[in-house]
């Protein structure tokens, strides 16, 4: 039998609960409900390092972040590596792969390949402070009216603003991207297995989905914003006013401006994997049914929990991300949910492991094939995620989480929270001082000490963990790459 083909859908700042078959009860999502269908959806998937570079070193290298070297996007901390001894696309183009991405890649230096052959990129902003135009910006001024660019719409890459695209949907980066990916199907050697990419840089702000998705939404009912009992401490007046704040109350017409923004970016990304299906159905059908799909995303967006925006946080809003594993035609997943923890990390040996590829001694993740059949007999029983100093000190976080509980521990204002999440997804009320809690509490500040302590790096005392100074926690491994288990 020929040897499958692979492609990963990667979204930017997609948060797990913005999908309807994870529950939405008004974002459209219907192709991808459909793919969810067909495979397995893992309901409790997390990034370990809810920021873009961190996450996406994660999810290149099969690596946890310690390995890594890459513990946020912040203080002492580094560009996502270019010389990882293994990642997905190096594995797969040594082994005979044709291997293209088409969006946001987001290495460094920008144009690295991280393995792959060829890319086509979007990298948004980026682009201008490095003095070149990627192919998306060089495309849209070969096709756009002449005098218009991409930022025209005026809203900036990190703001709570949203409004609808400012020109025609052809032109909006998500339909591009989709464009090129198609592109590649067709002009691709059939006899060759592929891997293929395609990865949006939305819905990250700024939320300006085309016209018709953001008049979808602004009349809905939309969900509201979590309020944790907790929440006061980041309703801060001054910094609400900057339309790039990180956090603030904002009016509830303004959170409702950018939570329909979000959905129209969500949905637009919907209409795109859509595209991709029925073009694949019609044109390419062997293929197809020769072909694994993984859909996820590198973070979530706080969308104004807890008087929240953006990512870099432990809670829900920012960490937890859909996640979607479907099999080739024929081969359909028996399990429609999975309950284990995952994470970025597994995405690398679940890609090779398909393709029939060796897993790397560098690979901390698991292979998540056996999960899509039945519950497993055995599986990690937390994940450990963390977060650098971004926005401000007290924003930095440590956290440990199963998906049915968490704890957060922010380091820099040494304080600790405490979330049921199976009856509380919310993280509505923090239960770390609650009497009856204190055992569990016990339990999860075990697991959190446990993995400051197997890395010896000064931030354990007396058997709890602890910050010993204003320095930035860096990896040994941030600019040296680490050679793997028992090298």
């Amino acid at each position: 039998m020929a040897r499958p083909n692979v492609i990963l859908l990667f979204c930017d700042q997609l948060r797990g609960d913005a999908l309807g078959c994870y529950g939405n009860p008004v974002c459209a999502t219907p192709n991808l409900d459909y793919l969810a269908s067909r495979g397995t959806r893992f309901e409790n998937a997390y990034s370990a390092v809810p920021s873009c570079l961190p996450a996406r070193a994660n999810l290149w290298s099969g690596q946890e972040q310690w390995h890594t070297g890459v513990l946020g996007m912040g203080r002492g901390q580094g560009q996502t590596p270019n010389d990882f001894p293994h990642t997905i696309a190096g594995e797969l183009t040594a082994a005979g792969y044709r291997t293209h991405l088409v969006g946001k890649g987001h290495f460094h230096p920008q144009r690295e390949l991280m393995g792959f052959q060829s890319e086509e990129l979007d990298e948004s902003g980026r682009t201008l402070i490095n003095g070149f135009p990627d192919e998306y910006r060089t495309w849209f001024e070969q096709h756009a009216p002449a005098g218009l660019t991409p930022d025209d719409h005026g809203v900036f890459w990190n703001s709570w603003h949203a409004r609808p695209w400012h020109t025609a949907e052809h032109l909006h980066p998500t339909a591009w991207t989709m464009s090129r990916a198609l592109h590649f199907l067709d002009s691709r050697d059939p006899d060759q297995p592929f891997f293929l990419n395609i990865s949006f840089a939305r819905p990250h702000s700024p939320y300006v989905p085309p016209q018709v998705y953001w008049d979808r939404y602004l009349g809905e009912d939309l969900p509201a914003p979590y309020l944790g009992d907790w929440a006061t401490m980041h309703d801060d007046p001054h910094q609400a006013l900057d339309p790039n704040a990180w956090r603030g109350r904002q009016s509830a017409r303004d959170i409702h401006r950018a939570r329909a923004g979000y959905y129209g970016e969500v949905s637009f990304i919907d209409t795109q994997v859509g595209r991709l299906i029925n073009h694949l159905s019609r044109f390419h059908p062997a293929a197809l049914r020769n072909t694994w799909i993984i859909f996820t995303s590198d973070h979530g967006d706080m969308l104004s929990d807890h008087h929240l925006w953006r990512k870099t946080y432990a809670y829900e809003g920012s960490t937890r991300i859909p996640f979607l594993v479907v099999p080739p035609q024929g081969q359909k997943a028996q399990r429609a949910v999975a309950t284990e923890v995952v994470e970025l990390r597994d995405v690398m040996p679940t890609i090779l492991a398909a393709a029939g590829v060796a897993i790397p001694n560098t690979v901390d993740g698991s292979d998540l094939a056996p999960l899509l059949a039945a519950p497993a007999a055995s599986w990690r029983e937390y994940i450990h995620g963390e977060h650098c100093t971004c926005y401000s000190p007290e924003q930095e976080m440590q956290y440990v989480t199963d998906g049915r509980r968490k704890l957060v521990w922010l380091p820099r204002l040494n304080r600790y929270q405490f979330f049921d999440l199976e009856t509380d997804r919310s993280e509505t009320r923090d239960l770390f001082a609650e009497p009856e809690r204190q055992e569990e509490v016990a339990q999860w500040l075990g697991y959190l000490t446990q993995e400051l302590a197997k890395r010896d790096c000064g931030w354990v005392r007396d058997g709890r963990p602890c910050c010993p100074d204003d320095a930035p926690l860096v990896s040994p491994w941030r600019d040296l790459r680490w050679p793997g288990r028992d090298a």
